[in-house]
Parts: structure tokens; sequence; C-alpha cells
């Protein structure tokens, strides 16, 4: 599958599929968010996990209308404010947030299309993170290069790409279906970025 295809496919994603990869791509930069929150001593890291498994829930149940708001204004109050921090880590951190955001909303308004961006979202930040941590004395084309060659963005296009083939091919999301899923995107607790919370 090259780019075109994936974004061919992402753009047709619908539905519980298009809110199942929202939520994956959440689950898989959750670590970003907890360890944000235990670097500088939140004590939120608890709350957005159970925000998180609520939504995850909303997958096989409907969600009460009323409900979603409530979430995201949960959301809301527990996302970190980019300009508070001099900490890199709230970078990654926010982008977890807008990810969890965007299957909140995918729930709220099924019809409006958002998996692409979201998974510009969370491409951008691998991307910013290494461009950060081993980009910086390069000119524009070692960036590209470092970027083209660099095993966290293979990795990161490859969940994408495997995430999309899977929800194709998958009719209904069974139970089972879905906690593989779920297991997948955790990743044993590493994150898009490398970092595990079992660090």
């Amino acid at each position: 599958m090259n780019a075109n295809q994936f974004l061919k496919a992402v753009s047709q994603l619908q539905g519980w599929r298009e809110c199942a990869f929202l939520l994956a791509l959440a689950e898989r930069s959750f670590p970003n968010y907890a360890l944000f929150a235990d670097a500088v001593e939140l004590k939120t890291g608890a709350k957005m996990r159970q925000l998180m498994d609520l939504a995850w829930d909303m997958l096989q149940k409907d969600a009460s209308e009323a409900a979603i708001p409530q979430l995201l204004a949960k959301l809301e109050a527990l996302s970190p404010d980019v300009n508070a921090y001099d900490a890199y880590g709230v970078y990654p951190a926010f982008d977890f947030c807008q990810l969890l955001e965007q299957a909140l909303l995918n729930r709220l308004n099924p019809g409006k299309h958002r998996a692409t961006e979201a998974s510009g979202i969370a491409t951008a930040t691998v991307m910013n993170f290494v461009e950060m941590s081993e980009g910086e004395d390069l000119d524009e084309d070692e960036l590209v290069r470092l970027l083209d060659q660099h095993p966290l963005m293979k990795e990161d296009k490859a969940f994408q790409r495997d995430l999309v083939l899977d929800l194709k091919r998958q009719r209904t999301p069974t139970s089972q279906f879905v906690e593989r899923l779920r297991q997948q995107a955790a990743n044993d607790g590493v994150s898009n970025l490398g970092v595990s919370l079992g660090d």
C-alpha cells in the first residue's frame, strides 16, 4: 500500500471503523500523556486512562448523546495548556488529547470525516519528536532522509497501514476484534515515540 493508497483508504473509513481508527491512534500515544503528567506531577494519568477506557466501551455500546459532551468537558479539563510548560513533553501529551477528542467527536457527529486529520496529527507527533531529538543541525535534505529512514517513522507508518487494513477486512466490531485492536494499539505500553510506561 503506497502513500496515496493509504490516504485514500483512510479517507474512506466510516462509522465504527473510523471511530476505532481514531481510538487506536489515541491509545498508541496515551503513554506520551501519562509520562508527561507524571513528570510534571499533574496526577491526571489515571483519570485520563478512565476516559480512554470509556471511549473504547462506546465503540460497542451506543453512547447516549448526553454522555459525550460530559466526556469532552472532562477531556478539556485534563488537557495540558501547551503555553504553561517549558517541557517538550507537553506537545506529544497535547497531541494525544487531540486524538481522543477526535474519537469522542466522531461519536457525536459521525457524518464529519476526522480520520485523515487524526492520522496526520499522529504522524506529526513522531516527526516533530525525531526532528527535535536528532535533526537539530541538519539541512533540509538531511532531515528528509532522517525522517524517511527513521525506525519510529517506519513503525508509525506500518502501524497505521496495518490498522486500516484490519478495519477494512472486519465486518462488525466484535468484542474479540476490538480487544485485539486495543492490545495492538497499546503496544505493551510503548508509545509512537518509543517511550514506555514501564520506564
